[in-house]
């Protein structure tokens, strides 16, 4: 017991001394004060965060839109064997150019014309028939006037003298078909257009059940068609209606898969009667010049649709355009150097540009970069775009230039300057 308690008053002597410290290190503070002292300094406010601007312009933008289409020739052709038959011979060379009429393949006619020959003596037998109970019946009608033939009798001439007709009819049917299959023997190009690779040989057995021989396609003009969903198709009616324009009167233009566009524009002949009930999209079909054939059938190419002639429009840098769940805004500068949102309407892109309906006035500064350091009522500090000019190359005078490094992102032509 006596042990316990004379521990007791140590324990709390780090206690006492603590409160001791505090209250003399805020006596020296007072003093300190009372003596003409400053406190600590407070710690400097973060600088603004620096972003690149550029001002919003004014720029002639064409009315377009983008679509992925597919090559259609014009004609295409699957050459088939109508009758069967050993082929005889090939009378064109693979990928040469042919007109219509021009013999393509020949299938052995010998077995056909015996045929013709064969309809042809079965006719003259039945023109003959015919001679034969046209004399008869003429006959009888003679010996009726005396009544020295029973009606009867003459009844029964005039339709034997009527069948020998139907039966020369007959004949005259049966020989067209063997002229029709004789002459399928030969297969000639139905258009003019190119013949691609023949699917048979000399030799083979061909006939309808075949399939097709070679493919012949005409190339000049050719189609693009590309597909229109039924909701732009309905604006682009209603805005042709109030500019009081015609679908005809839009360009289309193709880019090559090079990314090359086609020097040859074409136009708008045709749209579908019919929507694709999975994609609910309407197809259009451009016809296009195509003398050199650099547009092949069955080729993916890029389509712009040019509506109308180019308009004055507010343009910016897609890099500055932002999406939330309310729809497409930018970061602008306001005269007082902060950040602010501005909702807007976007137009159609133009390369590293983009369009604004509305929303933005030209000479408005707009952040490129820098956007995901920003909150809107921020103070900013705001550069333009340097162009960066490539430095002189080692060597001294007539060196050549070295490739500087890459300019910002927001970089548009150095506005801003």
């Amino acid at each position: 017991m006596h042990s316990s308690a004379s521990t007791a008053p140590s324990a709390q002597r780090p206690v006492q001394n603590r409160r001791g410290l505090t209250l003399g290190l805020a006596a020296s503070l007072a003093l300190l004060a009372g003596c003409g002292g400053e406190p600590p300094p407070a710690p400097a406010a973060a600088p603004p965060p620096s972003v690149i601007a550029v001002p919003a312009r004014v720029e002639a933008v064409e009315d377009l839109s983008v679509f992925v289409g597919r090559i259609v020739a014009t004609d295409k052709v699957d050459l088939r064997a109508r009758v069967p038959g050993f082929l005889k011979r090939r009378a064109f060379t693979e990928g040469q150019d042919v007109e219509g009429g021009d013999l393509l393949f020949e299938i052995e006619p010998d077995q056909y014309m015996a045929i013709v020959q064969q309809r042809e003596a079965d006719l003259a037998k039945a023109r003959a028939d015919q001679l034969n109970t046209a004399a008869q019946l003429k006959r009888g009608q003679e010996l009726l006037k005396d009544k020295n033939i029973a009606q009867s009798k003459v009844d029964e001439l005039q339709a034997a003298d009527s069948i020998a007709k139907a039966s020369i009819e007959q004949a005259k049917a049966a020989l067209d078909s063997a002229k029709l299959d004789l002459g399928y023997t030969r297969v000639l190009a139905p258009v003019p257009g190119r013949i691609g690779l023949a699917k048979y040989t000399i030799g083979n057995l061909v006939g309808p059940e075949s399939g097709s021989l070679a493919t012949l396609i005409s190339h000049d003009p050719i189609y693009v068609q590309f597909p229109l969903t039924q909701r732009e198709l309905l604006e682009a009616r209603r805005d042709f209606q109030a500019k009081g324009n015609d679908l005809k009167n839009v360009v289309i233009r193709v880019r090559l898969p090079d990314g090359q566009f086609y020097d040859k524009p074409g136009t708008l002949n045709f749209v579908d009667v019919t929507t694709e009930a999975g994609t609910d999209t309407v197809t259009l079909r451009a016809e296009l010049p195509n003398p050199e054939r650099l547009l092949v059938d069955g080729q993916y190419v890029g389509v712009v649709a040019q509506v109308g002639e180019p308009e004055s429009a507010i343009v910016i840098p897609q890099s500055a355009l932002q999406l939330d769940q309310q729809g497409a805004f930018v970061l602008i500068i306001d005269p007082e150097g902060k950040a602010q949102v501005r909702r807007v309407q976007t137009g159609s892109p133009k390369g590293p540009l983009i369009a604004v309906k509305s929303g933005l006035k030209e000479g408005e500064l707009v952040i490129t970069e820098g956007i995901q350091k920003v909150r809107p009522g921020q103070q900013v500090k705001a550069t333009p775009p340097q162009e960066v000019a490539p430095p002189s190359a080692p060597g001294g005078p007539g060196a050549g230039p070295i490739p500087g490094p890459a300019a910002p992102k927001g970089q548009v032509g150095g506005e801003g300057k």
